[in-house]
């Protein structure tokens, strides 16, 4: 009977850790929920970023078509080489009326342009100021969420044009607790579905990851393991209660 007891104990709570080890899953998906296909949606040709609204942008400004950027004499720089200085990065603003507000030339339009137009936009402008000037511009909020792995990450997206391959290595790749077959994509109310596990899969959804995607590599789990982590304090109090009353009753 005591033995029975025990096992009876033993199935319950192997149950209960069956029931809650999938708790920390995200984006579980419905009954009824079948991915949006991946080649011709989200694997589209390669395309620039354009400036939008609350983007913020960092710029750049030399004279002489950028005589200081490419620096013809670098001995006359060379002391600065070894300054442990970081100076602090100035963002400017896209409002909602998709005008940033630079120095010198005050508000322009760039909502909708590309960075390279948003470029020659400003040189023209600053013509007025420099002598042949060199503009460059580039983002400073463009990013992309990562989740699954053991810690999320939030990852800049610095290049235009940047795959999932790439982000999942800047995130430090797959590891073994990961399923490399369902790595999920969430962009706004649409969810791709991409499968690293075998060479076809790889090349049919090596999409290119858009600023505010969220990607989610769901774990494996192991729930023998994962269960006694969880009750292993509560089943190591039940087996020494159950011991001590076979003891006593013999």
């Amino acid at each position: 009977m005591l033995k029975k007891s025990a096992l009876y104990i033993f199935l319950t709570l192997l149950l209960a850790n069956c029931a809650s080890y999938k708790q920390n899953i995200m984006f579980k998906p419905g009954e009824n929920f079948v991915p949006d296909p991946i080649k011709g949606k989200a694997q589209t040709a390669e395309r620039n970023y354009v400036i939008q609204k609350n983007d913020f942008l960092v710029i750049e400004i030399y004279s002489n078509n950028g005589e200081k950027l490419i620096d013809p004499n670098p001995e006359m720089t060379q002391s600065n080489l070894n300054s442990n200085d970081e100076e602090e990065v100035t963002q400017y603003l896209v409002d909602i009326n998709g005008v940033a507000k630079f120095p010198m030339v005050g508000e322009i339009k760039v909502e909708g342009l590309t960075l390279r137009q948003a470029e020659q936009a400003l040189q023209t402008e600053y013509e007025k100021f420099f002598k042949s000037p060199f503009v460059t511009l580039r983002f400073n909020n463009k990013r992309v969420i990562i989740l699954g792995f053991s810690k999320g990450q939030v990852l800049p997206l610095s290049n235009d044009n940047t795959t999932l391959a790439e982000v999942l290595a800047m995130a430090g790749g797959i590891d073994n607790n990961s399923m490399s077959h369902n790595i999920r994509v969430l962009r706004g109310d649409q969810v791709f579905l991409a499968d690293f596990s075998t060479v076809e899969g790889f090349q049919k959804s090596n999409m290119i990851i858009e600023p505010g995607d969220i990607v989610y590599v769901q774990p494996i789990r192991r729930p023998v393991a994962e269960g006694f982590r969880d009750y292993g304090i509560l089943l190591t109090f039940i087996v020494s209660i159950v011991t001590l009353i076979a003891v006593t009753s013999k």
